[in-house]
């Protein structure tokens, strides 16, 4: 009984750097797991992450073992350090999956590897990775309250991935690699035919197709204009009061006149 007081007694105080320190070398499991508790509804998630993984190790079979290694996945993420994060929930899964946590676990195994993804000019693996990952929780979960929030991430994390492609376009357009800029530019448009930068995109394929004809070696040349007035006419026809239509008219006229383009 009076070991009982004295916990709560030491927990109803702020815990100094000694008194932690203590408790972190000492090997009184109890005092590990109220003080690591305690440290956590504080918001103190660094400290309490050494004391749950202490307490984890000890007693992986319980229901303090239990709650400690969920607790650290948490702690992981409040600290935002979202690769431990979503180390901990997925391995939380595993090593528990009658808990009445999983679906939460998973969920925020998603959204760990949603905030691991980068902005959209960078490597978008961990994007795909995340479209996966939140997927993975709508097929497991369909009835779910989150699945409106899980199909609105799963569409701003596939937008990012379009525009870094779509950036690619423009970035070949400007540099003159021109048979890049189409290449790319026509890939786009299958891939993507509802996006919001289409009639851009399409704008671009037709340009860089104008002057790669031009650019071409004669053997080339005619093969590549034919393409281009046909590239310029399915233009023509799906954006019909498109801004860029005087300009490009302008270039194809300029091109069957044979006239130099910059």
């Amino acid at each position: 009984m009076k070991k009982i007081i004295g916990i709560v007694i030491l927990l109803s105080i702020s815990i100094s750097c000694s008194e932690y320190s203590k408790i972190v070398k000492g090997d009184n499991y109890q005092l590990k797991f109220e003080t690591a508790n305690n440290l956590y509804e504080k918001k103190d998630f660094d400290r309490c992450i050494v004391l749950y993984e202490q307490i984890y190790q000890h007693s992986p079979r319980t229901g303090e073992g239990e709650l400690a290694y969920y607790r650290l996945a948490k702690s992981y993420f409040e600290t935002e350090d979202f690769y431990m994060a979503e180390y901990y929930f997925d391995s939380y899964l595993s090593r528990f999956p009658f808990s009445p946590k999983v679906e939460e676990s998973m969920f925020m195994k998603a959204l760990c590897s949603v905030r691991n993804s980068p902005s959209y000019y960078l490597d978008q693996g961990e994007t795909d990775k995340a479209i996966n990952n939140v997927q993975e929780f709508v097929n497991r979960y369909p009835t779910s309250k989150l699945v409106d929030t899980c199909n609105l991430i799963i569409d701003e994390l596939r937008y990012k991935i379009e525009r870094k492609d779509f950036e690619e376009v423009r970035l070949y357009a400007k540099t003159e690699n021109y048979r890049a800029a189409v290449t790319s530019a026509e890939i786009f448009s299958s891939k993507y035919s509802r996006s919001k930068f289409l009639e851009e995109n399409g704008y671009l394929l037709v340009k860089n197709s104008i002057l790669l004809a031009q650019n071409s070696v004669e053997s080339k040349k005619q093969e590549r204009i034919e393409k281009t007035k046909e590239r310029f006419l399915n233009f023509a026809f799906q954006f019909k009061n498109s801004r860029y239509i005087n300009e490009l008219n302008n270039l194809m006229e300029r091109m069957e006149k044979g006239e130099k383009i910059k």
